[in-house]
């Protein structure tokens, strides 16, 4: 069972679609003769009431598969049934920590035979201050785990000595005293979202009429009406932004360009922030007055722009067909 961490007090809660390119597979998909790439390794430990639950908690958000509490000596198991063929887990967290008791001890082996069979592990190394533990564990009133019926501060500085050789080799050390569960959630995002964590952000980007009305879901609306409307062509009335006329006709507009050259550098900054803050799925939808041309082109452009940067992307043109349908 996971430790109790931090006050109990605190606040843990935490149309048709049409898609314009396919899911890049796997290399492993594309060759099944290719090596298996090994998972990338976090390590969570540290001292019980320091925040393990919800480190552990954070990384499952991020799209990590988590295990609480596994024995050492199922770490290479473990890592073994991630390299199987089929398998999509290229990321795993752990907690390994001192409630194993007798099983804790081989953790550093471990890890050093993984490191030399091309695993490469980081270790996050959560403290606080024994003071701050003895309040945590008198207000969720748990019994330290290496108590054995004496004091919790007994418990504490047996667990700090156990765990002194861990800690020099931790690769990020946070002393969670004085941070609420929010701030340590956040702090872990800092450290541990980058570049190869895009994909735990989804993103859906939708095109729209604002005569049918504006998507409920939508986090992000961007307004194109602005832009000169094929519409009025009318030999691109009937098409859709799908189509090649109409596409280059918005495309090659210098308004468009001008636009897009905005546009698409602001997604690229705001995006990783949402993650950071905790935001798994983003919606964004760019509307026009019928949904159908403008709005179609630019949110194909928005889609193939976040996917260059390794976003997972959905496309959904909402009104694609409402206007051809009515005519």
């Amino acid at each position: 069972m996971a430790d109790e961490d931090f006050s109990p007090e605190l606040d843990w809660s935490i149309g048709a679609e049409q898609a314009s390119a396919p899911v890049e597979p796997d290399a492993a998909e594309l060759d099944p003769d290719a090596p298996a790439v090994p998972p990338e390794l976090v390590v969570i430990t540290g001292l019980s009431g320091a925040g393990r639950s919800e480190a552990i908690h954070t990384f499952e958000d991020l799209g990590y598969f988590c295990i609480d509490n596994l024995p050492p000596a199922l770490l290479s198991q473990l890592v073994q049934l991630t390299l199987l063929p089929g398998s999509r887990i290229r990321r795993v967290a752990v907690v390994c920590d001192m409630r194993s008791l007798e099983f804790f001890g081989t953790l550093l082996e471990e890890l050093d035979k993984l490191e030399a069979s091309g695993v490469h592990h980081r270790i996050l190394y959560l403290e606080a201050a024994d003071k701050v533990l003895v309040n945590r564990f008198k207000t969720t009133r748990r019994r330290h785990p290496l108590c054995e019926g004496g004091s919790v501060i007994e418990g504490i500085e047996a667990e700090r000595a156990g765990l002194a050789k861990l800690r020099e080799r931790a690769s990020l050390i946070l002393d969670t005293s004085e941070m609420l569960p929010a701030q340590l959630r956040e702090s872990i995002r800092r450290q541990f979202v980058s570049e190869n964590l895009r994909d735990a952000l989804s993103v859906t980007v939708t095109s729209f009429g604002f005569k049918y009305g504006m998507p409920i879901d939508a986090d992000i609306v961007m307004d194109v009406r602005f832009l000169p409307n094929p519409f009025y062509i009318p030999k691109l009335r009937h098409k859709n932004g799908l189509e090649a006329a109409v596409y280059r006709f918005v495309t090659e507009r210098e308004e468009t360009k001008a636009f897009l050259d905005r546009w698409l550098p602001l997604l690229t900054e705001l995006l990783p922030n949402y993650l950071i803050e905790g935001k798994h799925h983003l919606s964004i939808a760019l509307g026009c007055t019928g949904g159908m041309h403008r709005s179609v082109v630019l949110t194909e452009k928005t889609a193939e722009h976040l996917r260059s940067l390794g976003y997972d992307v959905a496309v959904r043109h909402r009104d694609i067909r409402k206007d051809l349908d009515r005519v």
